[in-house]
């Protein structure tokens, strides 16, 4: 797959990055390089999708713990989970904004090739990198606030610090990006045979995009519900993703190592394999209900540090077994130490093979830790669950908001089994689960947005997990109080910028700070998060 990408670095010269004169002369001489006039965008397209969806440490080190569907007692995980901004781990939190805008310049050079080459052959190139370049610049605004968005992806213009626009803004352009983005999807163009998501289906790519109109618009229910409801009601009538198979998701690949799932990498890597558990929290939620998917997603350990390390080992996933690690506690000694608290559960092993962390249920090897494994980056569970909370609010949307709901808890199961068939759980167990557990009265937007956050965890999409739990307000967690924390026992609200931005684009940097109560920090507010 990405083998295929290397010709796409060629594309650097053609677009006002540094290059040698050299360089520049072979480029114009040799009738074989890449260049504006031969390079298939489409090799620009798929580095572009892998690129974004492989967020790894993105969204382990702060998303996941932070909003406590992971917990973690081992030191740069104390980012998210204890709020400490720990030695020389705070560089993660430009992650986000980096990865971004690499996916976005390569998006955006797949666009200018293919409208050098033939806007009409590429139109599906073009309209998907659009399609793209929406959910991609939501997810950055969303993480830090004010952003580089009208002046964007111009260094070939000479722009090289683009001004900061406002969120406020943003949003509004977002979506009327997405609506030309989807108007110029043709039926009758070639297909984009480099996309990784629907290999090229346009119809598929209509129904993400509505879909992805749905999350834009739904992120502005407190500061602009007139927009909100106008958008959301119209991806509803135009018709949002049908099933869990609408999902949107790019798989690892294991035959390269820059193509396998970013996250899997990650916790496979000794110290995150051995002290990166479920959060008590998640866990304890899913035993409330009985909830069918803690037996599908975690397993306790087979007993020993021996046995622990064994990354060919399967544990025990036996609901009744799952116990989640509390947020907020280490193995240093002290009085935070995971140890001192009354409910633990005690080591398993013996003497040097005594796994102090081998009670406590991970995420299952056989269907998270695996190289192949997908990167979701929309469903059709999040957009019904979205859907129900417009339904409740009293939009129209197709259904009432019982139906979406149900809707969104099934897709939420079923879509475990995409992860890996060794998740799947019966739609028997699923329609009785579902039964059981309806909507109800008492407080929907609660319940609704709790399954969001539960599905947003099991799916690994902790990004757009932390993201509505901003916005909505649940899972009403409680923030832990580690010694040395710097949001004041909160959780992180946002990401401070890239300390790049400082140096390299000073007033845009402070474009961004001054649209921020309480400056560039991670307790400060975005423009949404009322």
């Amino acid at each position: 797959m990405r083998k295929t990408i290397i010709c796409a670095a060629l594309t650097t010269v053609l677009f006002g990055t540094s290059c040698s004169e050299q360089y520049l002369d072979q480029i114009n001489t040799n009738p074989n390089a890449a260049s504006a006039a031969n390079l298939n965008p489409n090799y620009l397209l798929t580095d572009a999708q892998l690129n974004f969806a492989n967020a790894g440490y993105a969204q382990l080190l702060y998303p996941a713990t932070s909003i406590q569907g992971l917990a973690s007692t081992f030191n740069y995980y104390g980012n998210g989970d204890k709020y400490i901004n720990s030695g020389g781990f705070v560089g993660y939190q430009g992650l986000i904004f980096g990865q971004g805008y690499s996916s976005l310049t390569r998006l955006q050079q797949a666009i200018d090739v293919a409208n050098t080459q033939s806007a009409t052959r590429y139109a599906n190139v073009i309209a998907i990198s659009n399609i793209m370049k929406v959910m991609i610049f939501q997810r950055i605004t969303d993480a830090y606030g004010d952003i580089p968005y009208s002046q964007a992806l111009q260094a070939g213009s000479g722009i090289t610090t683009p001004q900061y626009d406002k969120q406020q803004d943003i949003y509004p352009a977002l979506l009327t990006q997405l609506d030309a983005a989807i108007a110029s999807l043709s039926t009758t163009a070639p297909t984009a045979s480099g996309d990784l998501v629907y290999a090229g289906n346009v119809a598929q790519w209509r129904k993400l995009a509505y879909s992805l109109m749905v999350r834009v618009a739904m992120r502005m229910t407190k500061v602009n519900p007139t927009l909100a409801r106008t958008y959301a009601e119209k991806a509803a009538a135009a018709g949002t993703m049908a099933n869990y198979t609408d999902n949107a998701l790019v798989r690892g690949d294991i035959a390269f190592g820059d193509t396998q799932n970013a996250t899997t990498n990650a916790l496979l890597t000794t110290d995150d394999f051995r002290e990166v558990k479920w959060s008590k929290t998640l866990i304890d939620y899913l035993r409330t209900t009985s909830d069918p998917r803690l037996g599908a997603i975690a397993e306790v350990p087979a007993a020993g540090a021996t046995n622990n390390a064994n990354q060919a080992l399967v544990g025990d996933n036996t609901p009744a077994l799952q116990r989640g690690l509390p947020n907020g506690f280490d193995l240093t000694g002290g009085a935070f130490d995971i140890r001192k608290r009354t409910d633990y559960p005690g080591a398993t092993g013996t003497g040097a093979d005594a796994a102090p962390l081998g009670n406590y249920s991970r995420p299952r090897l056989a269907v998270y830790i695996q190289r192949a494994a997908p990167n979701f980056l929309l469903t059709y569970a999040e957009t019904e669950l979205l859907l129900a909370e417009a339904a409740n609010r009293g939009w129209s949307v197709g259904a009432t908001a019982a139906v979406h709901y149900a809707n969104g808890v099934r897709g939420a199961m079923l879509s475990l089994s995409q992860i890996n068939s060794a998740a799947t759980i019966t739609q028997g167990t699923i329609d009785a689960y579902v039964l059981a557990n309806p909507l109800g009265a008492t407080n929907p937007l609660k319940q609704i947005n709790e399954q969001y956050w539960l599905e947003a965890c099991t799916t690994f999409n902790f990004i757009e997990g932390w993201n509505n739990w901003r916005r909505s307000g649940y899972p009403e967690l409680v923030p832990v109080n580690y010694p040395g924390n710097v949001t004041n026992a909160t959780i992180p609200r946002r990401f401070p910028y890239p300390a790049t931005e400082i140096s390299n684009n000073p007033a845009g940097y402070a474009a961004g700070v001054a649209s921020l109560t309480g400056g560039d920090l991670l307790t400060s507010r975005v423009w949404w998060d009322k």
